[in-house]
């Protein structure tokens, strides 16, 4: 794997660009049109024309190419290959390793669900449950002042139903779309009917303390997670992993096929109840939340089994003999100097 060079925007040289009729040019410091080899790299980035404030790594070796700001004002990165791919590869294990640590963590959950009373344990259980069982994004107030949608640590009253033992989520999510979500719990439809009695524009996921409500924030929920599973995860790792598991389930259900036209569209199927179940584009589901080894898998006539666990299958599907062994703390410490032998500065 290609060593990197670790950057830093706007410190290290760079170049950014300027307009020039349609099109743009590519400008160093001074001003000076880059040189031609440069000029072919930087173009076939593909930065986005909207982009302002661009800042443009002049080391075709570094880890950040560019950085940008887009037409709703977040500021985006583009990275290098080798970079994404480690990252993606680290992505995905850390999703398996969140799999094997579910059983214990859902058992703690439950025993705090059981309490009476709107304690702060007790609510953050429902967040897990919640992402455990359907893995909305976490949400933001960032994203919420901007645009409007919700997630989970941002949802109000009233968006929550329950009917029996069924929890109804029905909210604006990320991109324009309305989220909905059914969850089959009672004890987390016992919890829920409790929490949003009240104001309904008031936040859902609110513990008392003493005469006040208080709501959780995304780092309550991820700081509660990595005590209830002693690992590094954060509440998107449940996306990772609910994309992958949908994945490789869809095509379980689906089964072998022989001919190439029918792996495509068995495949395309697959990344269509991806995106359902996450609420993505098809594109973003398959490239963010999807282990390409369940694809791998696949073409060599290995589904998951449907029977049992899930959680245990897509280990087993993609680690085989290893699966049966849970990442120790040496693991994910290898992982991580991995990771960093493929950056120097």
């Amino acid at each position: 794997m290609a060593k990197l060079r670790r950057v830093v925007p706007f410190v290290d040289p760079g170049y950014t660009r300027v307009r020039v009729g349609e099109g743009h040019q590519f400008v160093n410091a001074r001003g000076k049109r880059v040189g031609a080899k440069d000029d072919v790299r930087i173009r076939a980035l593909v930065i986005p024309p909207a982009w302002t404030d661009v800042w443009i790594s002049a080391r075709p070796d570094g880890h950040i190419q560019v950085v940008g700001t887009d037409a709703a004002g977040r500021k985006q990165y583009m990275y290098h290959p080798t970079w994404s791919e480690d990252r993606d590869k680290g992505k995905f294990a850390r999703a398996l390793d969140l799999a094997a640590s579910l059983p214990r963590a859902r058992a703690r959950v439950t025993q705090a669900l059981r309490t009476e009373g709107l304690s702060r344990e007790r609510v953050l259980g429902v967040a897990f449950r919640l992402l455990d069982q359907a893995a909305p994004r976490v949400g933001s107030t960032a994203y919420l002042k901007a645009n409007g949608s919700r997630g989970l640590t941002t949802l109000q009253r009233r968006d929550a139903e329950v009917d029996g033992s069924t929890v109804i989520l029905s909210f604006p999510a990320k991109s324009g779309k309305r989220a909905l979500l059914r969850i089959d719990d009672p004890l987390l439809a016992e919890a829920v009917a409790e929490l949003k009695a009240g104001r309904p524009t008031a936040p859902l996921l609110a513990y008392r303390r003493k005469r006040s409500r208080v709501a959780l924030s995304a780092g309550d929920v991820n700081a509660h997670l990595r005590a209830l599973t002693g690992g590094p995860f954060t509440a998107k790792d449940f996306r990772t992993l609910r994309g992958t598991v949908s994945a490789a389930d869809a095509l379980a259900r689906i089964g072998t096929v022989d001919t190439k036209k029918d792996l495509a569209r068995a495949e395309k199927l697959a990344v269509r109840a991806t995106a359902d179940a996450l609420g993505n584009t098809p594109s973003v589901a398959r490239a963010s939340y999807i282990d390409p080894r369940v694809f791998t898998e696949y073409r060599k006539g290995n589904v998951m089994s449907l029977e049992g666990s899930r959680d245990a299958a897509i280990r087993a599907l993609i680690l085989g003999d290893a699966a049966d062994r849970p990442a120790t703390a040496d693991d994910r410490a290898r992982s991580r100097r991995r990771r960093r032998s493929t950056v120097k500065r």
